[in-house]
């Protein structure tokens, strides 16, 4: 096992690279970059030595002093590879792309940025005057608030409630459990967050819950039991929201894993054999059942963190990473698009790699490093 773990690990290396190359690569072929961005500002605007131009999404972009020296050149004439840059000074578009360091070829800055990532120095934001380090550990919290909580709500609610319905297929509790799944599968996460805001937060309804923010205002007053209640309880939402979303698919997968078991011909020896339901449930099916449980739970926890949590974080004004790296995409935001793509790969090989050691927690007999070697 040590070795399948020292090889996985291994692996994980040109796996980040081809993953942080081609979105480099892809990256250099899309229109709208930062320069386009800055200019795109600058048409028609009286720039000062203080100027600060808005990128989008609430961020700023403030331009050296050289830069902005530059604006009341009259233009040369000379034709731009640039959209926007009719009457500006080359010399101008020259020092736009040193402060954002399109000076130097395309693989030079690749190299560079592969250096600075080995020792996690993403670089700083372009249009932000923060580190995307510092951006990243901001937006963390909440992030890994939705992406932990969610996950776990939702495999402690339909493992249970997988098996119950499994056990008791075509009774009444299936049946109408079934209805409620439906409904919750058939409702997107974002709608219900939207009903749940309407209901519970002060839209028509009953103000109970907050409606933005991970804390309160005076969070930082409070006492330590204070604190952990005023988390839950503006979590309490956001979280429910994409529980409800996320609970109908795993509930199925489970109920189907532990029929498709219970018909083998194993659980027909063990019953003939008199052992107890229970136990054979407990101790027999479950081991085979859950593995393909398991089995989904990177990709699972992955789209809950980031890809699920954008549009609560939006609904519920949660500051976090996925609605980070979503503004940095449209705004061209190099720097944390590529800084946040490396943690995300870095986070999701980290977790299939746990993911594969559960399976072999929960089936001893699962030898991946035997199942790689043939």
């Amino acid at each position: 096992m040590g070795a399948y773990i020292l090889r996985r690990l291994l692996l994980m290396i040109p796996t980040l690279f081809g993953i942080i190359l081609l979105n480099f690569l892809i990256v250099q072929v899309t229109p709208g970059g930062p320069v386009e961005q800055v200019l795109a500002k600058l048409q028609g605007l009286n720039v000062s030595a203080t100027a600060r131009f808005s990128g989008g999404g609430g961020q700023d972009f403030s331009l050296d002093n050289s830069v902005e020296n530059r604006l009341s050149g009259s233009g040369s004439g000379v034709k731009s590879k640039y959209r926007g840059s009719q009457g500006l000074d080359p010399d101008f578009i020259k020092d736009l792309e040193k402060q954002f360091g399109f000076d130097k070829p395309p693989m030079t800055r690749f190299w560079i940025m592969l250096k600075k990532y080995l020792m996690f120095d993403f670089g700083d934001s372009y249009f932000q005057d923060r580190s995307v380090a510092d951006l990243i550990w901001d937006k963390m919290p909440v992030s890994v608030s939705l992406g932990l909580w969610s996950t776990l709500l939702i495999y402690l609610i339909s493992i249970p409630l997988g098996i119950k319905k499994a056990v008791h297929d075509g009774a009444k509790f299936d049946v109408w459990s079934s209805g409620v799944i439906i409904v919750g599968y058939a409702i997107p996460g974002f709608m219900f967050a939207i009903l749940l805001i309407v209901l519970f937060a002060g839209g028509t309804y009953w103000d109970i819950f907050p409606l933005r923010g991970l804390t309160s205002d005076n969070w930082a007053e409070m006492s330590v039991l204070g604190k952990i209640k005023d988390y839950f309880w503006h979590m309490a939402l956001p979280v429910l929201a994409m529980v409800i979303s996320g609970f109908a698919s795993l509930t199925i997968l489970t109920k189907n894993s532990f029929i498709d078991e219970m018909n083998k011909q194993y659980v027909l020896t063990a019953r003939s054999k008199g052992i107890k339901e229970k136990k054979i449930l407990y101790s027999h099916i479950f081991r085979n059942a859950m593995l393909i449980v398991i089995a989904g739970f990177p990709a699972a926890l992955m789209s809950v963190f980031f890809t699920g949590a954008l549009l609560i974080e939006t609904i519920f004004s949660l500051d976090g990473l996925g609605l980070l790296s979503f503004e940095a995409a449209i705004n061209r935001d190099y720097p944390v698009m590529l800084g946040t793509l490396y943690i995300f790969t870095l986070l999701g090989l980290i977790i299939k790699l746990i993911s594969d050691l559960t399976l072999t927690w929960v089936d001893p007999r699962i030898d991946f490093y035997a199942l790689e070697a043939r």
